[in-house]
């Protein structure tokens, strides 16, 4: 240390990297504490972070309590029995599995494993806020195309073409989410697949299934996960936290070519996922019709919800997860508010450009029927 001279003034906030001084956090749900001190309300439903109302399987409660008597030793770091249960479930091999605390925790790892100063990646407008927070945290170059327009077949929905055709020489990334969030919208698979075959060798798909169980509740599409031998750019993302209700533990993972596994594997973090979520997702897994069941009730209190709001002349996008994006107009934010007050936390959009629009998650029957209420009365 060096002596003679005035101390500048310190501030450590300037020290972190320009590209994470420009970023404004992620903003999630207004927490059912928050609301009680806030308002002084009381009875509140939280319809704002697409929880699943139902829970988790009564098996992995049970798992997680048994997994409790050994948390003071440090989970399996390479969580090989619960890769093992995973590769099994979804016909792939354990070496193409990379798990996280939660999928968004993956979202980071690739932004980390495969973007720097010098590349590119590529997202929709509409989509999911944590893909040009990832991306512009290493100071890549976030193209964002616009989304399809509100009078389309599919609403503020990803347009592939346009996402195609801004792939650049640079871009190592691409995002697509299936379902979206906030919007609910899903994409085509057969556009998908053309996609997937347009695209470059060096530049990685990134599929975002977070609300697989939902859009698949029957069976009725493709998995991606089974087109990874023909397209080995491929990563399909899926998560514990929406069909499996288990958002609290935060427990997803990727599946991609081994090579991209290992990749994500040299910058995983050791222990990410606890012994308790990974008893928790395994014994999830095992009980497949618990997790049907309640995506099979939530789908179909989905179509009854927007069905009576559109009784009420609010216009919603199509959605094949378990929230609807609601058109209120120019008085969303006032309604948002008015909501709060009657004990109501729904997701306002402004911050992805959708002012006019509220995200409503779909809760047990007797809740939903509370929001419509206010919402008549309101209206």
């Amino acid at each position: 240390m060096s002596g003679g001279g005035a101390l500048s003034p310190v501030h450590p906030g300037r020290l972190a990297t320009a590209a994470v001084r420009s970023l404004s956090p992620y903003v999630p749900g207004k927490p059912i504490g928050e609301l009680e001190r806030e308002y002084g309300v009381r009875d509140i439903a939280k319809l704002a972070s697409n929880e699943n109302p139902y829970g988790p399987s009564p098996r992995a409660l049970e798992a997680m309590h048994a997994a409790l008597s050994e948390a003071w030793l440090y989970p399996d770091a390479s969580a090989h029995e619960f890769k093992a249960v995973l590769a099994r479930h979804l016909g792939v091999a354990s070496s193409q599995i990379t798990v996280g605390n939660g999928s968004n925790e993956l979202l980071l790892l690739l932004a980390e494993a495969f973007l720097d100063a010098d590349r590119s990646a590529v997202c929709s407008q509409y989509g999911f806020a944590i893909y040009p927070l990832v991306i512009r945290a290493t100071g890549a170059r976030c193209i964002e195309t616009p989304a399809l327009p509100a009078d389309a077949p599919m609403p503020y929905g990803h347009d592939l073409a346009a996402m195609a055709a801004a792939v650049a020489a640079d871009t190592r990334l691409l995002f697509i989410a299936d379902p979206n969030n906030p919007t609910g919208t899903w994409v085509d698979r057969a556009a998908l697949r053309a996609l997937l075959r347009a695209l470059p060798g060096d530049t990685i798909a990134v599929l975002d299934e977070a609300y697989f169980e939902y859009a698949n509740v029957d069976g009725g599409i493709d998995d991606c996960v089974g087109w990874l031998p023909e397209f080995p750019n491929l990563v399909v993302l899926r998560t514990f936290s929406k069909g499996y209700g288990l958002a609290g533990v935060r427990v997803g993972y990727a599946v991609s070519h081994p090579e991209v596994a290992d990749a994500l594997n040299r910058i995983r973090p050791a222990f990410n996922v606890s012994n308790v979520a990974q008893a928790g997702a395994a014994a999830a897994i095992a009980d497949q019709a618990y997790m049907l069941d309640g995506a099979r009730r939530i789908v179909a209190e989905r179509e009854r919800v927007a069905g009576a709001l559109r009784a009420l002349r609010v216009d919603c996008a199509p959605s094949a997860a378990n929230f609807l994006m609601a058109d209120l107009g120019e008085r969303a934010p006032q309604i948002y508010e008015q909501l709060l007050r009657g004990g109501l936390i729904v997701r306002p959009l402004g911050g992805y450009g959708l002012p006019r629009h509220l995200r409503v998650s779909i809760g047990l029957p007797e809740q939903n029927e509370r929001l419509l209420a206010q919402l008549r009365a309101l209206r």
